[in-house]
């Protein structure tokens, strides 16, 4: 990393997880443009590898919620690479489902790929950062539904909660060579996630954010570009919201919506 410039990334590895496609594309592309060696994963190799600049990241098949699986991906990393600095648990998602009627299979793989697999992921990490100069930074990809779980996603919103707390206790364990943080996402706009804007689009639910828009990709990827840097090199523990302000409350929505009547 040039010490003239905490977001330059050069020589620097990092892996992000179900880095193919979505945000987790994105925040491979963003750590490319910055200089690093990046390494994504996923269960199939995609037909196209995130770039930057020329440059692509490095695809490893893993199914993350095999904590073998997850050991050797990072070592495949290392491997590659020769080291590793940033971790980027990005894998994770759910449909929703009925908690009455759900299964505890379903229950079993949400927990699985949300919860138990960044667990997993992150303690491969942290035995190669810990021995390194430098240490190195692990960033979880959670959701607001940790902090405001809607109808549907029983399982998926108790996995996040569980993973925001994972992050501060990894936080207190591995600090001070092993920083650990945690991004809250809102919705983002994404074509896995199209079916849930509505047919305006999106529109609707873009008033009820402050920002007054719905959250890209790219929005996370600079925030763990920030993460990962210099810039952040005393934050640890931390839960930064990349989710527009949240929404406005559902009483502040009605009384507007009445105004306008």
């Amino acid at each position: 990393m040039n010490g003239n410039n905490p977001m330059d990334f050069t020589g620097r590895v990092v892996v992000v997880t179900g880095g193919t496609k979505g945000i987790g594309a994105a925040i491979a592309e963003a750590f490319l443009g910055a200089g690093a060696d990046v390494v994504v994963c996923g269960r199939n190799k995609p037909g196209s590898l995130p770039g930057s600049n020329g440059r692509h990241a490095v695809f490893l098949p893993a199914d993350v919620r095999d904590p073998a699986a997850a050991a050797r991906l990072v070592d495949g990393a290392v491997d590659r690479f020769g080291r590793l600095d940033v971790l980027v648990n990005n894998a994770g998602g759910s449909p929703d489902a009925e908690a009455a009627t759900v299964s505890p299979r379903f229950v079993e793989k949400i927990v699985a790929l949300n919860l138990l697999a960044p667990f997993y992921v992150a303690q491969a990490a942290n035995r190669v950062m810990r021995t390194q100069s430098g240490g190195g930074s692990v960033i979880n990809i959670g959701s607001v539904s940790a902090h405001d779980p809607q109808p549907g996603t029983a399982a998926y919103s108790a996995a996040k909660a569980g993973l925001l707390t994972l992050t501060r206790a990894l936080a207190l364990e591995w600090a001070p060579k092993v920083r650990v943080n945690h991004i809250t996402t809102g919705l983002i706009r994404t074509e896995s996630a199209a079916a849930v804007y509505g047919e305006d689009g999106g529109a609707a639910v873009a008033r009820v954010v402050p920002m007054e828009r719905m959250a890209v990709p790219q929005d996370v990827a600079g925030a763990c570009l920030y993460l990962a840097g210099g810039l952040a090199s005393y934050v640890n523990g931390a839960d930064l919201a990349v989710h527009g302000g949240g929404e406005f409350p559902s009483r502040y929505l009605a009384v507007k919506s009445g105004e306008t009547r």
